[in-house]
């Protein structure tokens, strides 16, 4: 007998406070059937882990999203296909991506944080998500994509709307529509441009497509599928840090002392406070999870943030602990469908952590605001005084 929850997981009080539910839907079981979505809820590590690992029994091509639109108009995207189709879309968009083309923009992006962390430094207090986590993924990333200056002033509200998207029917899921319909507008607009810099992300999409790599007509959604997640789930990992940090001085006093720790660092603040909640996939097949049966076409709730503080994986999982050997977090997914700007999201939360451990002895936090969104945990706003080192 699968257990059941009647918990409202996209709820505004839910998703301001989460972890007390995942909490009792892991205690449950390992799949849990939630009433209010009509959906399969996998919430603990192990099982979230190998289901993301056996792509071909749970794909990804029958949509990941909790509403039968998204479902059926994102079919076809990187995000949205199994196979080779997937494969084909990945190759394309993984090429400016590899370790050796991020190595190489590795002193840029830490010339920009060490400049703007030192004028935040100088001013003493900013909001560490308008003026810091926002700043870089919506400059420089564009820049890398090649996206045109017009329209730049929209693309936080269309990444938001993006993930809002893929939520369950409620109203931020209706209100998301016409903000994700405009972005899809505008990159078909993006797409049939000939202007676009050189050696462009937006540029090596278009490359692909004349070379026959993929179809001219899959250019806008490999487009968006570089812009929209290189911005929310960057910026969410980027506050959540500051926010992590300020609550714990003595780790922030840690890796200042030891500056290797950088990267272990951010990889637990992925695994504390995941930038992306879940995902959905569809069992191909009659199959197991966990030792449960599950019948072919059943939706299951990837829970990613839940997974990441299974006390079944993690010792001391709520804490927050930059020692932990954190590698196998699950922030940006498992399997073939593993976050592909990844590596771009990490080069970018590293530098700016650089800087901070250089230049920030203590962080003193004014009031938090979270920005409510169906599958993104970040902030509205998280006004910061520093102590300069």
């Amino acid at each position: 007998m699968i257990p059941t929850s009647d918990v409202d997981l996209f709820g505004d009080e839910a998703l301001a406070e989460p972890y007390d539910h995942y909490r009792a839907l892991r205690d449950l079981g390992p799949v849990v059937w939630l009433e209010r979505h009509d959906v399969y809820a996998v919430p603990r590590y192990a099982d979230v882990r190998a289901t993301l690992a056996d792509a071909a029994t749970f794909c990804s091509g029958q949509g990941v999203g909790l509403n039968d639109f998204i479902n059926h108009a994102g079919r076809g995207t990187t995000l949205m296909s199994d196979g080779a189709a997937h494969d084909r879309q990945r190759e394309v968009i993984g090429r400016p991506l590899t370790p050796k083309a991020l190595a190489e923009l590795r002193p840029d992006v830490q010339a920009l944080a060490d400049d703007l962390v030192d004028r935040l430094v100088e001013r003493g207090a900013f909001d560490a998500v308008g003026d810091l986590a926002e700043v870089i993924p919506v400059t420089w990333v564009p820049d890398l994509l090649g996206w045109p200056d017009d329209g730049r002033d929209q693309l936080l509200t269309w990444a938001a709307a993006n993930f809002d998207a893929l939520g369950p029917p409620n109203p931020r899921t209706e209100a998301a529509g016409p903000g994700l319909m405009e972005m899809v507008g505008y990159a078909q607009q993006v797409a049939s441009r000939h202007d676009l810099p050189p050696g462009s992300m937006a540029a090596g999409v278009l490359a692909a497509a004349a070379r026959g790599d993929i179809e001219p007509g899959q250019c806008p959604t490999l487009l968006i599928d570089y812009l929209a997640p290189s911005l929310d789930t960057t910026i969410s990992a980027i506050g959540n840090a500051v926010w992590l940090f300020a609550t714990h001085p003595d780790q922030w006093d840690r890796l200042r002392r030891e500056p290797e720790r950088v990267k272990n660092a951010f990889n637990e603040v992925l695994r504390l406070e995941s930038p992306i909640s879940c995902f959905t996939r569809v069992a191909t097949e009659p199959t197991e999870v966990g030792g449960v049966a599950l019948p072919e076409g059943a939706r299951l709730l990837m829970m990613y943030a839940s997974a990441n503080r299974d006390e079944r994986r993690w010792e001391r999982a709520d804490e927050f602990d930059i020692t932990r050997e954190a590698a196998g977090q699950l922030g940006f997914g498992h399997g073939v469908h593993t976050c592909a700007g990844m590596g771009l999201a990490r080069l970018e939360g590293a530098a700016v952590l650089a800087a901070l451990a250089t230049r920030v002895e203590r962080f003193e936090l004014g009031t938090p605001v979270r920005k409510l969104n169906n599958l993104i945990r970040a902030f509205g706003s998280l006004p910061v005084t520093v102590r300069p080192a």
